[in-house]
């Protein structure tokens, strides 16, 4: 919940001038809802794409408050983001209602970025892979193994989320190892070996290369170092 209209357009156009010509890696952007439109047109032309925060899990009706899937890609997005550990323990969705919004993300044409991840005391209670494994078999019910080709896993340790915490790129590399396993054991190892694990917690200029080094790091889900121009520049350089 950061930023303007004006202040919004501004940080993505900045971007777009650093960043929006480069197409050896997928770029996207998830402003709050009410700036859809605007960082769409802001972007425009160039390589980056953009996404939803959040989104409900009906087509239309009486949910006030609440926007579809249909009403995202209206606007010019591509992505929604699903499951952050924000939707989980502030707003308390559950893996069902995760789900729910999954399916009905992909049945309205947009790719899917599915967030997950521990808490702090269920890492200390060595629960770590117990959680992820759960929000990702109920977070993945009834996707099918061609819909996987649009969805994205990312990881992201609720500890180390605007705490200034990171997981060393060990501890991510452990967990997103045992992610791939997993989704080889759900699909098959094709599906697993293409899919994108993207690491979200405290990811900034200073770690990302070391973080995305890790052979099972696929990209980055990125909070805070995405508000400042030189910042998001600096880590997607990092991943080139």
């Amino acid at each position: 919940m950061n930023t303007t209209a004006a202040s919004g357009s501004a940080l993505a156009k900045g971007l777009v001038e650093t960043i929006g010509t480069i197409d050896s890696i997928d770029l996207a952007f998830f402003p709050p809802s009410v700036y859809l439109s605007t960082i769409c047109q802001a972007v425009s032309g160039s390589t980056i794409s953009v996404g939803a925060q959040n989104m409900y899990f009906e087509d239309s009706g009486a949910f006030t408050g609440e926007i579809s899937g249909g009403m995202i890609k209206d606007v010019g997005c591509r992505y929604v983001l699903l499951g952050h550990s924000e939707r989980r323990h502030v707003m308390g969705e559950t893996d069902e209602m995760i789900n729910k919004k999954v399916l009905k993300a992909l049945d309205a044409g947009l790719d899917v970025i599915l967030a997950i991840g521990e808490l702090l005391e269920e890492r200390e209670a060595d629960k770590t892979m117990e959680v992820n494994e759960r929000q990702i078999r109920k977070g993945l019910t009834g996707v099918t193994a061609e819909q996987m080709a649009r969805i994205t896993v990312a990881y992201e340790p609720v500890w180390a989320i605007g705490t200034g915490k990171t997981a060393t790129p060990e501890q991510a590399q452990e967990v997103h190892a045992e992610i791939r396993k997993l989704i080889a054991e759900i699909y098959s190892q094709d599906i697993a070996d293409a899919l994108r694990i993207q690491y979200g917690g405290s990811m900034k200029p200073s770690n990302a290369a070391e973080l995305l080094g890790q052979p099972d790091v696929d990209g980055g889900l990125i909070g805070g170092a995405s508000l400042k121009v030189e910042d998001f520049t600096a880590l997607v350089k990092a991943g080139l």
